[in-house]
C-alpha cells in the first residue's frame, strides 16, 4: 500500500473518497463492491468513518481491511475516542495494524446517544490531540487530523478552535482533512490562519457534492456549514427537480474544487456519502481540465 503523506508535494493534487460504513451487517458485501467499482476513478486513498460502539467498531474495523485488501485501495480508518479507554484503543489498534491498515483518521467523535459520556478531564482521551499523542508514541501509523474551516460547532470560539487544531497538528499529524465547507474563501482563510500558527502539514479541502435540497439544509443544521446566497437560491429554485439539483450540485462542485486547486489546495478529499454518481462526474471535469 501506498505511504499517503508521501504523496503529496509531487506536482499534482490527490484526490481521497470518503465512506461510511452500511447500518446493515448483510449489506457489507455490496458496499464493498461498490467501492471496488469506484477504483476506476483511481483516488489516491479513500476513509471510512467509524462506528464507535459494539458490533459496529468490529464491522468498521473489518471492513476497512476488506475495503484495502479486496480491492487494493489504500484505507485510512477513522477512529474515536471520547467513549473508548486505552486499553480498547490499543485493541483497536492491534487490530488494524493485523489487517494491514497504516492509516488513520483520529477524532474525538461524538457522545454515544443511549449514555452521557464524562467531562474532559475525567477521560482517557479528552480531545483528539491526545489520541494522536497517544498513536504517535505506539508507532506505526500514518495519521490524519481534521479542520473546521468555519469552526466546529462545539467550539468555545474560533481562536480557541484553531489552537486545538494547531495542537493535534503538532501532537503528530501527517495531513489534514477539513469539514465540508461550501465556499472556497473560508478555506483559505482557514489554512492562513492555521500557517500563522506554525501548521505546517498539507491542510486538504473536504467537498460534499450536493445531490438534494434537504440535505443542503441538514448538512447546514448538523455542521454549522454556511450556504452561499448563490448556492442557496440556485438549490431553492430546482429543489423539486431531483435531476436538476443533481445538476447543480456537480455544477458547484467543480467550479469550487477548481478554484481550490488553482488556489493552491493539495488536493480534494469528497464526502461520497456513498453515492459515485456526483463525485465521478466532478472528478472527470477536473481531470479533464
Amino acid at each position: 500500500m501506498q505511504d499517503i503523506p508521501e504523496l503529496f508535494g509531487k506536482g499534482r493534487p490527490l484526490f481521497s473518497f470518503e465512506f461510511f460504513l452500511p447500518k446493515a451487517p448483510e449489506d457489507i458485501d455490496k458496499f464493498i463492491a461498490d467501492v471496488r467499482a469506484l477504483k476506476d476513478l483511481r483516488p489516491d486513498y479513500v476513509t471510512l468513518t467509524y462506528g464507535a460502539g459494539g458490533s459496529a467498531r468490529e464491522r468498521t474495523v473489518e471492513a476497512a481491511g476488506r475495503i484495502q485488501n479486496e480491492t487494493g485501495l489504500t484505507t485510512a480508518c477513522h477512529l474515536t475516542c471520547i467513549a473508548h479507554t486505552r486499553s480498547e484503543i490499543a485493541a483497536v489498534l492491534d487490530r488494524l495494524a493485523a489487517l494491514g491498515i497504516r492509516h488513520l483518521v483520529p477524532l474525538r467523535g461524538d457522545a454515544p446517544k443511549d449514555h452521557p459520556v464524562p467531562p474532559p478531564g475525567e477521560r482517557d482521551f479528552g480531545y483528539a490531540a491526545d489520541l494522536v499523542s497517544f498513536v504517535k508514541k505506539r508507532g506505526g501509523f500514518r495519521m490524519a487530523v481534521a479542520g473546521y474551516p468555519e469552526t466546529h460547532p462545539e467550539a468555545a470560539s474560533p481562536e480557541d478552535d484553531l489552537a486545538r487544531f494547531a495542537q493535534k497538528s503538532a501532537a503528530g499529524a501527517d495531513w489534514a482533512l477539513t469539514q465540508l465547507f461550501f465556499d472556497s474563501k473560508d478555506y483559505f482563510a482557514f489554512v492562513k490562519r492555521a500557517r500563522g500558527l506554525g501548521v505546517s502539514v498539507p491542510i486538504v479541502p473536504g467537498i460534499m457534492p450536493v445531490t438534494a435540497y434537504a440535505q443542503l439544509k441538514r448538512f447546514q443544521s448538523m455542521c454549522g456549514a454556511r450556504i452561499p446566497d448563490e448556492l442557496e437560491a440556485r438549490m431553492a429554485r430546482v429543489q423539486a427537480d431531483p435531476e436538476a439539483v443533481l445538476r447543480e450540485g456537480v455544477e458547484w462542485g467543480a467550479r469550487q474544487c477548481r478554484e481550490l486547486l488553482d488556489g493552491g489546495a493539495p488536493g480534494i478529499h469528497f464526502y461520497t456519502l456513498n453515492r459515485s454518481h456526483s463525485t465521478t462526474e466532478i472528478l472527470t471535469q477536473l481531470r479533464r481540465a
